[in-house]
């Protein structure tokens, strides 16, 4: 790509905002700096690219929003680019639905990431529609992650090859809190360590 004068300011303005990238043909997301998170100490927990995850991971951006929802960096760590949250507003109209396109029909332990702090909700509903009927879990998504201080287990479930299975998170009876959505990862039992 050849750089004119011209064009030159633009480019240089463009790289000072993050937007760069995908002109210059570099899609890797660009890790938050310090000054521009509440947790720095935390940044290194970020999973920038969700396909070098174990598993089949749904990102935030490919998931069934209903209601809005506001994309954020300010608290990591985070799967992708970002994560999203509800705002602490429009409680019970709100949700996110995680489909992923699954290999092959077994048992899958699914986790979802998020980041945690005080201002974050207790019991998010999350349900897991999977080849036996549903389940239901409450999430307190104020404790930290335990696994890589980003993803918590769901449990483990049995799912039919294909889309047919999903997770939804949801903000009912969550008043107060900020629900968080980032990711959700579907990992076979044959591909565990």
């Amino acid at each position: 790509m050849m750089i004119k004068p011209r064009n030159l300011s633009l480019i240089v303005y463009l790289l000072t905002i993050g937007f760069a990238e995908s002109l210059l043909g570099n899609d890797s997301p660009t890790l938050p700096k310090p000054g521009q998170v509440d947790k720095p100490e935390m940044i290194r927990f970020i999973k920038p690219d969700p396909t070098a995850l174990p598993g089949i991971v749904v990102d935030d951006t490919e998931a069934k929003l209903v209601g809005q929802w506001k994309h954020s960096v300010h608290t990591p760590p985070f799967v992708g680019k970002s994560y999203l949250h509800d705002m602490k507003e429009g409680k019970g109209e709100k949700s996110a639905t995680f489909t992923p396109d699954l290999p092959k029909a077994g048992l899958y332990e699914v986790r979802m990431s998020h980041n945690s702090n005080i201002r974050r909700a207790n019991g998010v509903p999350v349900t897991i529609r999977h080849a036996d009927g549903e389940t239901v879990v409450l999430i307190n998504e104020g404790e930290h992650a335990p696994i890589e201080k980003l993803f918590r287990s769901l449990g483990t479930f049995r799912f039919d090859k294909g889309k047919k299975g999903f997770v939804t998170i949801a903000t009912r009876g969550t008043e107060g809190k900020y629900v968080i959505v980032d990711s959700v990862q579907f990992i076979h039992e044959s591909t565990k360590k």
